[in-house]
Formats: structure tokens, sequence, C-alpha cells
């Protein structure tokens, strides 16, 4: 299919993923996208860099490929979109050149326009971006994320709109059902759970989708990861261990230990200086070993394989009531058994600070849960057994609806780019 000057693209940049839809004369088409394995729309937000007469970089699961053929040589970043907000984060330094945010960012798109049989080829007149309702981190700065965003994006040199995520994911749901409703669109992903209800009129109404209220919350998959590594993975590494400071015995710094729980920061602590500071930890610790296993995971790249694992154990556990965890690397084996009901009271926390944002949602609409009609659940987190029953209990089971978890958003951005009027969508 000839690409012409009035294409119209979505694209749902995920933490975790990322896919590309095309809208044509009101259907949303997925793009495929090239991978080692075949062609498929979802393509993982993650890159590679290794040296050759110059740093070389991959992206998607070219990088993963690259990354398990030389994992020593390799930096592999993934979950980066998680620092878009974050004003602490100035550069990642990989092989001793620094790449701000926009940097890799636009390195990331390139690779995947290269994979898109040249859909991302600058001819689209019209690029609906999906963003979060809330971004991830700390204290974040939604102008920062913009800013990051718009000098990203530019390299499409394309007419750039940002629309909320669930609003995608409503737009897509809108499209398989005839009859109105309002519906609570609960979009759980990698770094952000978002949260938007939407009012969804008849089949064939001018406008379709009103939207009446959203919330968010910068917890989600990657929250949950987090959790596994906390109870599985750190008290290995020495969390919760002692060093000695002259005369003194000291707590470890615990920084250590959430940089390399957090997915989008482990890759990052591969320079001199983190190094540096662990290796003379390590040699002040009560228990070097365990500092000295961190170390190895971090010099020989297994972050990665640390995230498999993790992943791995976590989508068992949505399938059964127990799962083993197994992960061996940089002088480390773990076998561990860990139960749903282990899993779930880890992660009890985030789940109340989930349903807090589901709250405000409907606050911001300005409805009670008796005036929802249906509740769609899309995003890869959305599979979680204690993120369905949560709507479940609250909603009632009847009124939960699934379907495209990893593509709704992009293919329902797509649609809404083709609306005469974008200014009632972009945030």
């Amino acid at each position: 299919m000839t690409d012409t000057p009035h294409t119209i693209l979505g694209i749902d940049f995920g933490t975790t993923n990322s896919v590309i839809a095309r809208a044509e004369r009101g259907e949303s088409h997925l793009v495929p996208l090239q991978g080692p394995g075949g062609a498929d729309p979802v393509f993982r937000s993650a890159l590679c860099f290794w040296e050759e007469d110059r740093i070389e970089v991959e992206a998607g699961p070219w990088a993963i490929a690259e990354y398990l053929d030389f994992p020593s040589g390799s930096r592999f970043l993934q979950s980066f979109k998680s620092v878009a907000a974050s004003p602490v984060f100035e550069h990642a330094t990989v092989f001793d050149k620094r790449y701000r945010f926009e940097e890799l960012g636009r390195a990331f798109l390139d690779r995947m326009a290269a994979r898109s049989g040249g859909v991302l080829n600058g001819k689209a007149a019209r690029i609906i971006v999906g963003r979060p309702v809330e971004y991830a981190g700390h204290r974040p700065d939604e102008a920062l994320a913009r800013q990051r965003y718009d000098a990203m994006f530019a390299r499409l040199g394309a007419e750039i709109h940002y629309v909320y995520e669930p609003l995608g994911a409503a737009f897509s749901y809108a499209s398989r059902i005839a009859e109105p409703a309002t519906v609570l669109v609960a979009d759980f992903g990698g770094g952000t759970s978002d949260f938007s209800v939407v009012r969804i009129a008849e089949a064939g109404a001018a406008r379709r989708c009103e939207p009446l209220g959203h919330a968010g919350v910068g917890i989600a998959g990657d929250r949950f990861d987090q959790r596994l590594i906390d109870h599985l993975v750190l008290p290995l590494l020495g969390a919760g261990g002692q060093y000695r400071s002259f005369d003194k015995i000291l707590e470890i710094p615990r920084g250590y230990f959430a940089d390399f729980a957090d997915w989008s920061r482990l890759a990052l602590m591969r320079n001199r200086k983190t190094l540096a500071e662990l290796e003379k930890l390590r040699r002040a610790a009560l228990d070097p070993d365990a500092i000295g296993r961190m170390i190895a995971i971090i010099e020989e790249e297994q972050g990665y394989r640390l995230y498999d694992a993790v992943g791995r154990v976590k989508r068992d556990l949505s399938a059964t009531e127990e799962a083993r965890f197994r992960f061996e690397g940089g002088g480390l084996s773990i076998e561990a058994a860990v139960t749903r009901a282990d899993f779930e009271r880890w992660i009890a926390p985030d789940l109340v600070r989930i349903e807090q944002a589901v709250d405000r949602a409907l606050a911001a609409a300005g409805c009670g849960a008796a005036a929802i009609d249906r509740v769609f659940l899309t995003g890869g987190t959305s599979l979680m057994p204690a993120i369905r029953r949560m709507f479940e209990t609250r909603f009632a089971a009847e009124k939960i609806a699934t379907g495209g978890e990893l593509t709704s958003i992009a293919h329902g951005l797509a649609l809404i780019g083709e609306q005469p009027d974008i200014t009632a969508w972009a945030v």
C-alpha cells in the first residue's frame, strides 16, 4: 500500500512496548514492524548500544537479539520512557558518550522507522502520540516531559498532537460497540496506570466519544517487578546489610538498591563512578560477597536476563497460584517458589494507590461507580488477577470488557487522528 501525504498515524510510545496504527477511511490498521522472527505490531521499547568503528544502536526485538549475541559488550536500555518527566535525569552515559532523553527517543524512532516498511518515513500529515495522564517518577515535571517529547517526535516531520493514552483505548473500544455507554477505561502499562471516564454515543453519532474525567498514577507493571526484586533478589545483593566506616557500623545506602530495582536505571549503573563507589563499598561491607554479586550483574550486563526472569514469574502467577522464580547470572543463582498470595501481599500498597486514582477519575467525571456501564481494561498489566478482581468487586464482573491489551491505544489514537477537530482531544 502506498503512503500519501494524507496518512494519519497513531503512536503508542510505551514504557515496555510501542505500537503504530494507521487510519484509513474510518478504520484503523496496526502497522507490522519487522523483527528477527518476522513482523509483529508490538515493538519492544528498548535500545541496545555496542561499539564497532563507532557506537551502533538497535531497537525493539533487534536490540534484544544484539544483546543476547554479546551481552558483556552491549549496553541494553529499557523502560527509558519512565524518565521523560524526571528533572533529575539529565543524560545516560553509554560508552563514555552522553545521551539526553530526546536523543534516546530519536534513536528509538529512527530504528522503529527502519522496520516499519516506510510508514514512519516523514510522509504522514498528522500523527497522534499517546501520553500518560500522569507521568512516572517522583514529582514528575509535565512541562519537561512535553519539551522532551516535542524534541523526540520532531524528527517525524509531521503535525504532532498528544492525547491521553486511555482516550485512545476508549476510541478503540467504541469501534467494537454500537449502543451508547458510559465507560471507565483503565490502562495499565509498564510505568503508569491511567484512567478515563468517557461517554460513548450510539454508532453513527457525529461525536462518538466525550471525555468526562481523567486521573493517573505512576505505578504499574515495572513497580510490581520492583516488588519481586525487593523480596527475591536484593537480599542476596546486600540489601539491609552493613558496612564499616572507621569505627562505626552503618547500613548500606538504600539508593543503590532502588536504582538496581528500576529497569530504567539499572543499565545506567554501569559507569565508572558508580562501579568505583560499589567497589569501595564492597571492601568495607560486612558481607563483601553480596556487594560483589551486585557488581558482577551490572558489569556483565545481566539486566535484561533479570527482567526476563521477573516477567516470566509474574506471567506464571497470573495463571497459577504458585510459580518458580529462576535466575542465574553474575555469579548469582536463585531458584525460589513464589505464591500468588505472597506477591499480592507485596503489591498491596500499590493496589491501594491505583484504586485511589480510580476514585479521582470518577470524581473528576462527577459520577459514581453505579453510573459506569462498562469497564474496559487494557495494557499488559491488566491481565493480573489482582487488577481484574479490583474492578470486578467494585463494578461487577459482567461489566468488564477486555481485548487488544497491547494494541488498543495505538488503534484508537489513529481513529482520533481522523476527527475534524483534534483540539477536542489533544492535551
